[in-house]
């Protein structure tokens, strides 16, 4: 049987549940997801480090968790890391009785081999609309022992998951430092695709020192202003005019390395459908951030190049003369949708325009 639990947040709201995942309390900042599927990946992803994470689809896990592969690299197979990121996990209803040809687990089992408390019976449509209201809060899972409150903004989240030491993969021909601020496995795949090398680099390290055609800053967790070191890597690197691009929390990094102001979104971006638009062009994209650029502090020579089109706000900026260009979305999003994978393309295209002096 299911034990019984409760989320609280920090307003005083409680909501009752059942626990399915490991029997312990956490405390985090509870967010949403409104993607349809992709539980696996968005569990994984580090950009949910610190936060409890409310999947709105009513059920969860109907097709468990695939069987634990490597690609020829070395990184798991369906997983943005090698470990489950968030603090907790909040649904409607965990499916149990799970079925794929890939499944070599439920959910369930994941989730306690993992460590990570969850919750079911919760009514999510509720839940979700309080934090549309109210902004995104924080809260605990209580199940027995009580814990206290946690805000994750309030630390250096980056430098928890970012890696610890170099690793280079890949044998191409254009040589790119990836500053993993928390880095999604399908990003690094997707730029192994292009017919590069790829070096990749804690979020604190000084790469300027280092020889490479393009400059790749990754997605992560938290606030873009507790990042200092990366910031300040950022603005020697732009003085050598090398092509750089970001992804998420890469695109806050670049805006403040140029001068702009980050701020907190009120419940944040996160779903496989947010529309943007780049001139007379919309996209559907995956996203997954609580942070964004104000436009309005864009320094002389830079431009938005995205706009969300639900909210009106940045989704990706780029320099008028330079080489330089981010976006607040998830271009290589898995499981979808891939509307921007084009990006990819282009940053290799200006890399090799950049090399021949064109």
């Amino acid at each position: 049987m299911s034990r019984p639990a409760k989320l609280i947040l920090e307003d005083g709201t409680v909501y009752d549940g059942y626990s399915f995942g490991f029997p312990k309390s956490t405390a985090g900042e509870v967010v949403f997801n409104t993607g349809m599927a992709g539980y696996p990946q968005s569990l994984t992803d580090p950009s949910y480090a610190g936060q409890i994470l409310t999947f709105t689809y009513p059920l969860i896990g109907n097709y468990g968790i695939g069987r634990q592969r490597k690609d020829k690299h070395g990184l798991p197979i369906n997983l943005e890391s090698d470990r489950i990121q968030v603090k907790g996990l909040i649904v409607s209803e965990c499916c149990e009785d799970h079925s794929h040809w890939d499944a070599g687990r439920s959910l369930k089992e994941w989730l306690n081999e993992n460590e990570i408390p969850a919750l079911q019976g919760i009514d999510t449509r509720a839940l979700t609309a309080k934090i549309r209201e109210k902004g995104v809060m924080l809260g605990k899972i209580v199940i027995g022992k009580e814990t206290e409150l946690y805000d994750p903004n309030k630390d250096n989240l980056v430098a928890e998951v970012s890696r610890k030491d170099v690793l280079e993969l890949g044998k191409g021909k254009h040589r790119i430092v990836v500053v993993d601020c928390g880095i999604k496995y399908n990003i690094i795949r997707c730029l192994l695709k292009r017919d590069t090398r790829l070096m990749i680099v804690p979020w604190d390290y000084d790469f300027n020192q280092q020889e490479y055609d393009g400059l790749f800053i990754s997605n992560g967790p938290g606030d873009p202003v507790q990042c200092a070191a990366t910031i300040d890597n950022l603005k020697k690197a732009m003085k050598a005019r090398k092509p750089v691009f970001g992804i998420c929390l890469g695109s806050q990094l670049l805006g403040l390395a140029a001068g702009v102001k980050t701020y907190k979104l009120k419940f944040g971006h996160r779903s496989q459908n947010q529309p943007c638009v780049s001139g007379q062009k919309g996209f559907i994209t995956s996203q997954n951030h609580g942070y964004a650029i104000d436009a309005k502090t864009l320094p002389h020579g830079w431009e938005e190049l995205f706009v969300n089109a639900n909210d009106g706000t940045n989704e990706g900026i780029k320099h008028r003369s330079l080489p330089f260009f981010s976006v607040q979305f998830h271009p290589e999003g898995c499981p979808g949708p891939k509307d921007t994978g084009y990006l990819f393309d282009e940053f290799i295209s200006i890399i090799e325009k950049h090399k021949t002096g064109i």
